[in-house]
């Protein structure tokens, strides 16, 4: 058999395209623009939550848990495996509830196929294609365990079906994130409690792991290419009779009587009950400098106490 003699394609080093640091993020600090990666956890963690809010998200150009500032807005497409597709429009729907979002507003796709697996070539294509014509910014699978038949814990199995899923995110230009399980073992790295292969720990360019501490669920990060922020505690909420939900970041700031008085006026201002105000409406309400206003906002952003909104500022 002849051996081929055409050579791959290479160019020198200092030819390579440059990535501007604005464009290296889909979430700022939480996943990369073109990050695959896992949101890992024991049951009962949330995960598909999280999942979602980052979906969400994407679509709506807005931060994920009102706490990691999107860098991109565009299409997001999920597949959620062990949910049915009333109970997904229903966790959707709550969710833009909570973010005051309209679901009808937002480019984003559910996958309504009964069956998914990746393992096997006519379902490769068939998500190719979806993709091919969707174009995502985001693609969602969850959980990753429902979407093959392969044995977890094979690297050789393990390892094609992670080249196919990272084909796809080279070829598409594209964000994925892999929800998958952890064991209820205690590790000195999250990561080494996720189930099977390690190539499935290794392949992470931005990991989500979450845990429960606590009456709070604990979100730690790690990345490929960037430096870990600050582990986070989240709590799922509910509010406008239980039609609203969505996880949220529980704010580690200094008490309200140690808040400069601008800050503590613009948290009075926004009640939780109060519907979203713009910022001129603020500034007119509390007759304040714009610039002052402006950085008491970005404070109060950072810290998680407000949430900027398509519609204005709300409580976080």
């Amino acid at each position: 058999m002849a051996v081929s003699e055409e050579r791959l394609e290479v160019v020198r080093a200092c030819e390579l395209q440059i990535q501007p640091p604005q464009e290296r993020w889909l979430f700022e600090g939480l996943w990369g623009r073109t990050a695959i990666g896992l949101i890992g956890g024991p049951p009962k963690t949330c995960k598909s939550w999280l999942g979602l809010d980052m979906a969400v998200g994407v679509a709506s150009g807005t931060p994920a848990l009102g706490h990691f500032p999107a860098a991109l807005q565009g299409p997001a497409l999920v597949y959620l495996a062990e949910d049915a597709l009333a109970e997904i429009r229903g966790r959707i729907e709550a969710l833009c509830r909570h973010r005051h979002l309209a679901i009808d507003a937002l480019e984003l796709f559910v996958i309504t196929a009964p069956s998914l697996r990746i393992d096997r070539s006519v379902d490769q294509e068939r998500l190719a294609a979806t993709l091919a014509d969707l174009r995502p910014r985001l693609l969602l699978l969850d959980p990753l365990v429902r979407l093959h038949r392969l044995d977890e814990n094979s690297a050789a199995e393990i390892s094609g079906l992670l080249g196919y899923i990272r084909e796809l995110q080279r070829r598409f230009d594209l964000a994925i994130v892999l929800v998958h399980h952890a064991s209820k073992k205690q590790r000195s790295q999250p990561g080494q409690a996720l189930r099977g292969s390690s190539d499935l720990h290794a392949i992470g360019d931005s990991n989500a792991y979450l845990a429960r501490e606590d009456q709070h669920i604990v979100l730690t990060l790690e990345h490929r290419a960037a430096p870990a922020p600050q582990p986070v505690r989240l709590e799922l909420v509910t509010d406008q009779g239980g039609e609203a939900a969505g996880l949220r970041v529980v704010p580690s700031h200094p008490p309200r009587s140690h808040l400069p008085d601008l800050e503590e006026r613009v948290l009075d201002c926004l009640a939780p009950s109060t519907q979203p105000l713009s910022r001129a409406a603020l500034r007119s309400a509390l007759r304040v400098n714009n610039q002052r206003l402006g950085m008491a906002l970005d404070r109060l952003e950072q810290t998680g106490q407000l949430a900027r909104t398509p519609q204005g500022w709300v409580r976080g």
